[in-house]
């Protein structure tokens, strides 16, 4: 018998998304018991089936969501809190997940024991200074190729500045004697002039 909500919404395809969900939600659920009774890789492996099923509930619920808004007022408004169940059951089903993988006891099965916590969590505290000092590494190594590259520029620009500054040093010194060689030139003339001016006084 077809659900009235799905012929008033006239929704085919929310009506296959809404099918298909309820299919993976009994697969994860079945997944998540499973869980509970395994330890070592097995868990490990029954983890990853579940994170992946868990994907896909939330891909479907997604899919939902967005054909809901195609759906009628009228009907949506009736549709919305069994939409509301899934995500809350999703969600629900999120946190046992999340609860499972923390538990490292039955993670690591037997290798586990309660004094490593410890250890474990120094090693991956060690890993972490590890890396974080790689990076500041690297970031120390970039900012001296940085210091580098500025400071062979910086060379560069003053050697050019040097040779402008020896151009312009010639050329003020070409200027300045050839400022001599004139001042030599207009005093012989004014010498020249003078004597000019005294033989005509004496010719006059």
């Amino acid at each position: 018998m077809s659900n009235p909500l799905d012929t008033d919404a006239g929704s085919e395809l929310f009506s296959s998304y809404e099918a298909e969900l309820k299919l993976v939600q009994a697969d994860l659920n079945q997944k998540l018991d499973q869980i509970t009774e395994l330890s070592g890789e097995p868990r490990k492996s029954a983890i990853r089936l579940a994170e992946r099923s868990l994907e896909e509930a939330n891909e479907l619920l997604d899919q939902m969501r967005i054909e809901k808004q195609n759906i009628p007022s009228t009907a949506r408004s009736r549709l919305n809190p069994r939409f509301r169940n899934y995500e809350t059951d999703i969600d629900a089903s999120k946190r046992k997940l999340k609860s499972l993988s923390d538990d490292r006891k039955a993670l690591f099965g037997n290798r586990y024991r309660d004094d490593d916590a410890d250890g474990q969590d120094q090693q991956l505290e060690q890993r972490q200074q590890l890396l974080s000092g790689t990076d500041r590494l690297e970031r120390s190594s970039q900012r001296l190729r940085d210091s580098q590259r500025i400071a062979n520029e910086t060379e560069d620009i003053g050697r050019g500045t040097l040779a402008d500054l020896q151009i312009q040093r010639e050329t003020i010194q070409h200027t300045r004697q050839t400022m001599l060689e004139s001042e030599g030139y207009v005093d012989r003339s004014v010498k020249t002039l003078r004597g000019m001016a005294r033989w005509l006084q004496i010719g006059l």
